[in-house]
């Protein structure tokens, strides 16, 4: 279909064109605190989604239309582009008067105008790019449409010999017109000359009082204009209203995520249990077991293996690394080439060494492991005073001893030996042995006494 394949309009074409994303709604049936377009899809707003899809396929120059008191959504869009401009529609009087509300942006002149809404995250920035390509084969319009399984509350898109004439929304359409399947997405993309002069000249003669952007197609026509239809697959133009259709988008953003990675030389064991963020980078030759699941920020070198059940949030693994299983991996981890992070080990901002093994039961926060280091089960780093993070340092070869606690900032030599059990707060010299516990005592008899001298008493329950 034409909006899955890869567009053919040049990014030098593609200069001056401005993208407006509407991102005023107020998002009530979300029943939330957060603004709706701020909710997020694997890892990443709404409006980032939009953002960086109308980036990528080319838009120069961005305008965000936001709702009154919305900071948070200002912040987000200058966060995602920090050139973009923000303006604020007042009053909800329909789409056309969303978008001029970036008036002053569509008067600088823009070659051409893309209009997106941000609660459509999964649109491709190709869909994005085939609506420009429409305007550079010689449209004046070219609006998104997708065949509806069920049309009912979508406008029409209405068409005559391959020319789109109008878009006519459901409230206002006659008994032949609802019959039609092919709906409106409600983006398009709009010649940037006539743009402005095409939105002033939008009435509101409808059932909602409205101004409708969709009767920009009537207007262009009038001007001699040329209006199209892109068609995209009705699960990509998805909106978002509420948390069962946020629900079904992240659901149809892991599968495109799943299959991505699949494609790309990844083994997903059980794909449908493994969830990635919208930046997860996997090298080829990886596999990931069950129940994985990546935050932002992950990346995965060619031949490493997550075992079944690890969280994965900020952390860089070397090729052929196994993590996990049972292993939470926390902003900062950089885990070396072929290193072993076992199960029920916690990471964090912590670098582990070429070949080293931190195999169970362990909380390594604010170190660097050298090569080949072996750390006992129940080894922990107190990083933390309850004001300050210090760093604890492990030489390359050196072997620390099962439940012992290194008490930073520390630092263990290259090759020295650490006693299982001991509390370390002093440094540790190349080669050392150091043992830092109590003296073990035993007293003979000492049994044999005690339950005598509680001999006839009940026993409390444990």
């Amino acid at each position: 279909m034409k909006s899955e394949r890869m567009t053919s309009f040049s990014q030098s074409t593609r200069k001056g064109c401005l993208a407006i994303v509407l991102a005023a709604g107020e998002g009530t049936r979300m029943k939330s605190a957060r603004p709706k377009v701020l909710h997020e899809v694997a890892g990443r707003s709404m409006l980032g989604h939009v953002l960086a899809g109308v980036t990528e396929a080319g838009a120069d120059q961005v305008a965000v239309v936001i709702g009154p008191d919305r900071a948070d959504v200002s912040a987000e869009a200058s966060r995602m582009v920090p050139g973009a401009q923000v303006f604020t529609q007042t009053q909800r009087l329909g789409t056309a008067h969303a978008v001029l509300a970036a008036r002053e942006a569509l008067a600088k002149g823009a070659q051409t105008l893309l209009v997106v809404f941000a609660d459509t995250p999964l649109i491709r920035p190709q869909t994005y790019g085939a609506l420009l390509d429409a305007l550079a084969q010689g449209a004046g319009v070219a609006v998104l449409g997708f065949e509806a399984r069920d049309p009912t509350g979508y406008g029409r898109l209405l068409s005559e010999g391959g020319e789109l004439t109008a878009i006519r929304e459901h409230k206002d359409a006659n008994e032949a017109e609802r019959k039609v399947t092919l709906c409106n997405a409600g983006l398009m993309a709009i010649n940037g000359a006539q743009a402005l002069s095409w939105l002033e000249r939008i009435g509101n003669d409808n059932a909602q009082k409205e101004f409708y952007l969709t009767d920009i197609v009537s207007v262009a026509r009038t001007s001699g204009a040329h209006a199209v239809a892109v068609i995209a697959p009705e699960d990509e133009v998805m909106g978002v209203n509420d948390r069962l259709q946020l629900a079904a988008a992240e659901a149809a953003y892991q599968t495109r995520l799943r299959d991505h990675a699949m494609r790309e030389g990844a083994t997903l064991v059980a794909p449908q249990t493994i969830f990635f963020s919208h930046d997860t980078q996997l090298g080829r030759d990886v596999v990931v077991e069950p129940g994985v699941i990546f935050g932002t920020g992950v990346r995965v070198g060619d031949g490493a293996r997550i075992n079944a059940y690890s969280h994965l949030l900020g952390a860089t693994i070397e090729a052929g690394a196994s993590v996990g299983p049972f292993a939470r991996l926390r902003p900062g981890a950089k885990i070396g080439k072929g290193a072993k992070i076992g199960n029920f080990v916690e990471i964090k901002s912590a670098e582990i060494g070429e070949g080293a093994a931190v195999s169970h039961l362990t909380y390594l926060g604010d170190a660097t492991i050298g090569a080949r280091a072996n750390i006992g089960a129940g080894t922990i780093t107190c990083n933390y005073d309850g004001f300050d993070k210090f760093r604890t340092v492990i030489g390359e070869g050196a072997f620390i001893g099962s439940n012992s606690a290194l008490v930073a900032p520390v630092t263990i030599g290259d090759g020295a030996y650490v006693g299982s059990g001991s509390v370390i707060t002093k440094d540790v010299a190349p080669d050392a042995l150091a043992v830092a516990r109590g003296r073990q005592i035993a007293k003979e008899g000492w049994g044999k006494s005690f339950r005598a001298s509680h001999e006839g008493k009940p026993k409390q329950r444990p």
